[in-house]
């Protein structure tokens, strides 16, 4: 406990005077809004709606990103006494049924643009104006009586909000859909739906305006569901002994502000309300030529398509998008230390706007720290010499950092784990809880029909169901002129009986002229995919790049008409690329409530724009197909998966070859020194 309370005082001594800064000087032009910018863009926004500034409200503050060509500029010439770029709010809002947007100088404390989004789709919901929704239907007569016909307690029914899609309407409103739950007996209330009622609310009426009562099924039983291991009865499972994380040299990481260093890395970490985690300005030391090098300028999740495979009338309309409809910084929730983060872990509070435009405070938003877990690094063991057994390993340590959101019954666990080789790890977590729909059934034999699922409990089906994370990578590698590289593996015959061998594969590049030549679903035949700096060569003459190692694939199913996937066309490829364009941030549009995919990376790269030797984006989509099964119930284990983004020919040799191994203490069961 002893190394937490130290780590946490090194949190307090980077982070806390921070929040306190108002002078925006003290500013990285990169870093998230303070509580008191919050509050600026709060009084400035309402002092521009004299009248009206009770009715505005806020559905995404954040950072107006700076020009990255002036960001760039600015960052090359640390010693000038050139201003930074000037730190600015991008702002939506709702007023009066309309969407603006709006842009917010904080150094002039002015308002430098207004315009009303006529377009397709709704912005980011709030989380306040969901709890009113959701509150809704146990004061509402005919919900009433349908709890009272099914023999339920209203006392313990909670509702919760779900986004309706689009489904080729003309015309449509800002509504949710209701769907309610049971917790007598539990607190996993996701496994006990009230199945067969939807109810419709509109948001900017807030007032219930649709209503149907289709059908009853028996309500699943409350009996095992339940996960508090307060609430767990005899016999347990395997008590598992804890792990310490010791570091007798301290930490081996600096904070200074959002500014993290650590061994040969050196980035910025800010939080969005949309995107949660960002990092950014990701750079490694290059040693032989003893200087930082550029890797990444900008990395975040982009989206989260989440679409349900059960067609029918209750059902059909749950494909999700979180990062738009949600928000995951909305969503990010504070991490638990010695659960969430080992004891060495350092924490990060986030804030965002509400829907007032106050700040809320998130604490233990990130956690960063660094990692060991029986990881090697490199090793050899050389015994060809006569009389001589050469041993040499070194241990991987890396440095993670984490958040956690949980959007309604899902838990998101994201990591970026940064190695001393120079590779970045993204690692995904998929936990919590599943969504179930209530059926007749108790045995797999009775079920004659698809069930869209699997049969999990009493009653209880898990429904088939995907999870696509769409990442936005800006990776400038050693410079922001890049290209990508299909390096395809292909046959070839050995000709001319040069060899007893038949065949063998070797290396055929092409670098991808037009977005078209590098939209790619993988799996179809093997290549490396890398972006290279066509400006920059080792002396050995090849070209510097990062390679992208993928990670599970699973292509989308739904046919390329059916509405969600219109919407989601983002992922039809597992990798874009696009020339950088300070607007194309978010995959599946801006406005993701109700979008119709007028406004996706889809159909962005319908220009088919030049992306040789320029400033490009590297969209990549981590897929899982989830076929539910008996141990997901009543709360799933932990499925991971993730991709890497390694060095390939980006140094002259091993990155690592000199790196001093970590100093330990005292290892009882170990019988020889490391």
């Amino acid at each position: 406990m002893a190394s937490l309370v130290q780590h946490l005082g090194l949190f307090l001594l980077f982070f806390l005077p921070l929040s306190l800064v108002s002078c925006h000087s003290h500013h990285h032009p990169l870093d998230s809004l303070t509580p008191s910018e919050f509050r600026q863009v709060q009084a400035i926004v309402n002092g521009s709606n004299p009248g009206s500034s009770h009715n505005v409200t806020f559905q995404y503050v954040g950072l107006d990103e700076p020009d990255k060509p002036a960001l760039l500029s600015w960052l090359s010439n640390p010693n000038s006494t050139t201003l930074p770029p000037p730190r600015r709010a991008f702002v939506i809002t709702r007023l009066h049924s309309q969407t603006h947007e709006i842009i917010v100088d904080l150094s002039t404390q002015s308002i430098v643009s207004d315009k009303v989004y006529s377009g397709h789709g709704y912005p980011l919901l709030t989380s306040e104006e969901q709890t009113a929704a959701s509150e809704l239907p146990l004061t509402y007569p005919p919900f009433i009586a349908s709890i009272r016909k099914r023999k339920l307690k209203l006392s313990d029914v909670v509702c919760s909000t779900f986004t309706v899609g689009w489904f080729g309407e003309e015309k449509s409103r800002r509504v949710l859909k209701i769907l309610c739950f049971y917790t007598d007996g539990t607190a996993n209330l996701y496994m006990r739906p009230i199945e067969g009622v939807t109810i419709v609310v509109d948001l900017d009426e807030m007032k219930i305006t649709e209503y149907h009562d289709r059908l009853t099924v028996p309500m699943p039983e409350a009996e095992g569901t339940e996960y508090r291991l307060s609430k767990q009865k005899p016999p347990f499972g395997p008590r598992l002994n804890g792990v310490s994380s010791m570091q007798p040299d301290g930490p081996g990481f600096k904070i200074d502000g959002h500014n993290i260093r650590w061994a040969n890395w050196d980035f910025h970490v800010s939080f969005d309300a949309r995107a949660g985690l960002i990092i950014s300005l990701a750079s490694i030391y290059d040693l032989q030529k003893r200087t930082f090098r550029r890797v990444l300028y900008r990395g975040y999740l982009s989206e989260l398509f989440v679409p349900y495979m059960d067609p029918t009338e209750e059902w059909y309309y749950k494909t999700f998008f979180d990062l738009g409809e949600f928000g995951f910084g909305l969503c990010t929730v504070p991490l638990q230390p010695l659960a969430d983060c080992p004891s060495n872990a350092v924490f990060m509070d986030g804030y965002y706007a509400g829907q007032d435009g106050k700040p809320v405070k998130i604490s233990n938003a990130f956690c960063i720290f660094e990692q060991q877990a029986g990881r090697i690094m490199w090793r050899h063991t050389e015994v060809e010499i006569p009389g001589e057994e050469i041993r040499e390993v070194r241990p991987e340590v890396s440095l993670v950092v984490r958040m956690v959101a949980t959007v309604g019954n899902y838990d998101y666990i994201l990591d970026w784990e940064f190695k001393p080789s120079g590779s970045i790890k993204l690692g995904v977590g998929l936990t919590g809880i599943l969504e179930v729909k209530g059926v007749s059934y108790t045995h797999t034999s009775q079920i004659k029909e698809d069930v869209y699922g699997t049969l999990l409990a009493h009653n209880t089906i898990g429904v088939n169901h995907d999870h696509f994370l769409t990442y936005h990578l800006d990776l400038d590698v050693d410079g922001d002129a890049n290209s990508f590289v299909k390096a395809n593996l292909e046959t070839k015959r050995v000709k001319d009986n040069i060899s007893p061998r038949k065949s063998y594969w070797t290396v055929v590049s092409e670098t991808a002229k037009t977005e078209s030549d590098a939209q790619i679903q993988l799996g179809l035949k093997p290549a490396e995919l890398i972006v290279v700096n066509p400006n920059k060569k080792t002396k050995l003459g090849n070209y510097v790049g990062y390679r992208l190692i993928p990670g599970s694939l699973s292509s989308p199913l739904l046919s390329d008409d059916d509405y969600p996937q219109i919407r989601g066309a983002f992922t039809k490829y597992d990798v874009w690329i696009t020339p950088y364009n300070k607007s194309e941030k978010w995959a599946g549009g801006l406005y993701m409530d109700q979008s119709r995919g007028d406004d996706t990376l889809a159909v962005w790269s319908q220009r088919n724009r030049e992306i040789e030797n320029k400033d490009i984006v590297l969209w990549y989509t981590i897929g899982f197909h989830h076929v539910p099964c008996q141990e997901d119930f009543p709360v799933m284990p932990t499925l991971s998966g993730g991709f890497e983004l390694r060095p390939t020919n980006f140094f002259e040799r091993n990155p690592v070859l000199k790196t001093k191994p970590p100093t330990y203490g005292h290892w009882p069961n170990c019988t020889t020194k490391p």
